[in-house]
Formats: structure tokens, sequence, C-alpha cells
């Protein structure tokens, strides 16, 4: 086994595909849309006459989803071979600790929605022991920003996969 390896075991073969990659694409699609569906099916109820109580989704309910939409926006607009560019030198142009440090402010507004959402769960629903259909909303704040990121983990995944055919179809 060659020492430059992390881990142990290899990387399957079918996660190299095209195939592979595409359907990492609309997964990420997928979670992304659940997502969106989620907070705005919440917002929907929250002001409909069926809510039946006190509490309605506000633009503070809104603000972790948009956190965390950024958050994605920003970590998959960077491309995974400009994280190594230039290692750690401080010659040349610094791509790379650019790069890292706008992935880590990515990183950071997506972990900031997350917690923004599991805030605005406890201090708006939870405290004020809010019953069960409207506590919906701030469990689907939650279960939204989960979504977003897991969306981006997998959309991540997928656009940086190394496929040979592609790789040289750039060159």
């Amino acid at each position: 086994m060659s020492d430059s390896r992390l881990f142990k075991f290899p990387k399957p073969q079918w996660m190299n595909s095209a195939n592979s990659r595409t359907a990492g694409v609309y997964l990420a699609g997928a979670l992304f849309s659940l997502a969106l569906f989620t907070l705005v099916d919440a917002a929907t109820f929250s002001k409909s006459r069926l809510n039946g109580s006190n509490f309605h989704m506000n633009f503070v309910d809104w603000i972790p989803g948009i956190f965390s939409s950024v958050g994605m926006l920003i970590i998959n607009s960077i491309d995974k071979t400009r994280l190594s560019a230039d290692g750690f030198s401080y010659s040349g142009d610094g791509v790379a600790w650019k790069a890292r440090v706008v992935l880590f402010m990515g990183f950071a507004a997506m972990a900031g929605g997350l917690a923004g959402g599991v805030t605005v769960l406890a201090l708006k629903y939870v405290v004020v022991e809010a019953s069960w259909p409207a506590l919906w909303f701030g469990v689907a704040n939650v279960i939204a920003n989960a979504l977003v990121m897991l969306s981006s983990v997998v959309l991540w995944v997928s656009q940086n996969m190394e496929d040979d055919y592609t790789y040289n179809l750039a060159l």
C-alpha cells in the first residue's frame, strides 16, 4: 500500500463515473429544493387560518435559511484544486490561502445558519412552550438548514470527483 494514501480502503470505482457525478448534482438539487419547500410550507401554514395560534413566521425565521444558502453558494463556488495551489508559501499569487479563507467564511455562514435555526427554535418556540402545530415552524427551520448543509456536502463531493474523461476534456 502506498504511503501517500490517507485511508486504508480505496475509493470505489463507481464514484468516478460521469453518471455518479450527475446523480450527485441532481441529489444536491433535490435536497436543496426539499429544504426550501419545508421552509416555505411552514411559513405558509403559519399565516393560514388553520394555524390557530399566535405564533407566526416572520423575517427572523428566514435569516438562518438565508445565511445557510449564502454559505452554500460560497462553498460550492470554490474549486477544490485552488485549496492546494501554492501550499503554505507566501510567494506568488497566494491563491490557496485566499481560497481557504473564503471557504472558511462559507462554512461559518452555513454553521451560523444552522445555529441560528436552533436558536430561533429554542427562543421563539420552546422557551414559551408552544404546542405542536406552532412548534413545527421552528423544527422546519432547523430541518431546512440541515438539508441545505447536506445538499452543500453532496454538491461539493460530486462536483469535485475526478473523472479522467472530463479532466482531459477540460485540458
